[in-house]
């Protein structure tokens, strides 16, 4: 007997969108070892300023013709915004001096937990129960990798700058959902991202830091992280409209883990110790955003990553 009823499309595992972001994810895995082997051959203020002022000037090529209608309340966040990316970003850069990508990617990733923490202090909403949960296990995660031994919390100069990277980071996402729902996604980007790099060019003589030799891989580096960067950000705000928040955070958690293996393959090794502690951030990381509540829109963050 032939079954004449409608068949239903199942619907795929992963949606187009979220393919995306997984891709964009394991992009920003790898930028973390492009990095640490561009400090090679540049100072941190050069580079970051050089990728940024690219990134913003992609962004502004692409769509020049809404740069017109920039309000002041678009440039007054892009401003306060972008200082927050130029912080983070000079900060991780500077870690990945003397840091390997790998443990700077994981140290990179407790700013999810702590955007509950900041949001109290600065936006008095207390933190949830997951929320807790989350920075428990981020924070001894963070013992375990950052120490020599077992349970040693010695940071170095280069963990303590990725330490506060994140926490930069995290400033910048409630800068972010302070100021995206009264501006255009594309001019605020650009701004923001312009704002990063020329400020970071600026202070290369007040740190004292002089333009580096000329090398091909800086400048393949530097303009293709820039390029990379305009992408990945145009490429979250497209995704992010139909993926949730929380769903599209469990994605980004992979980030740490495609660095990892990046590492690896480049010869970074992790001991088992640091391994556990890089498993339990990435613990606290996925747990805290496990909230019992119905998800609500909010605006896609733009640090990204690496």
């Amino acid at each position: 007997m032939t079954d004449l009823s409608p068949s239903i499309p199942r619907r795929p595992l992963l949606s187009r969108q979220e393919l995306v972001l997984i891709l964009i994810t394991m992009i920003w895995g790898g930028t973390f070892l492009v990095v640490q082997m561009a400090m090679q051959v540049s100072g941190p203020f050069f580079f970051v300023g050089v990728r940024f002022v690219t990134a913003g000037l992609i962004m502004f090529v692409a769509f020049g013709h809404l740069m017109k209608g920039l309000t002041r309340t678009e440039l007054f966040g892009g401003a306060l915004i972008g200082a927050s990316l130029f912080l983070g970003y000079f900060l991780q850069t500077y870690g990945l001096q003397t840091i390997s990508s790998s443990k700077s990617a994981f140290i990179t990733a407790l700013y999810v937990p702590l955007v509950p923490l900041m949001q109290w202090a600065v936006l008095r909403r207390p933190p949830g129960l997951m929320s807790w949960i989350g920075v428990a296990l981020a924070f001894t995660g963070l013992i375990l990798l950052t120490g020599p031994e077992a349970g040693a919390l010695t940071f170095e100069t280069g963990e303590l700058a990725t330490v506060l990277c994140a926490v930069a980071v995290a400033g910048e996402i409630i800068l972010i959902s302070r100021y995206a729902g009264h501006a255009d996604s594309r001019r605020i980007t650009a701004v923001q991202l312009l704002v990063a790099g020329l400020l970071s060019l600026a202070l290369m003589p007040v740190a004292g830091e002089s333009i580096p030799e000329f090398s091909w891989f800086l400048v393949f580096s530097a303009v293709g992280l820039g390029i990379a960067s305009a992408g990945i950000q145009f490429a979250m705000n497209w995704a992010q409209r139909s993926v949730s928040p929380t769903r599209a955070t469990l994605i980004y958690a992979g980030e740490p883990v495609w660095a990892g293996i990046v590492g690896r393959i480049a010869g970074d090794r992790l001991g088992p110790l640091a391994m556990f502690g890089a498993a339990l951030i990435l613990a606290g990381v996925i747990v805290s955003e496990l909230k019992a509540r119905p998800d609500k829109p909010k605006a896609p963050h733009i640090a990204e990553a690496g």
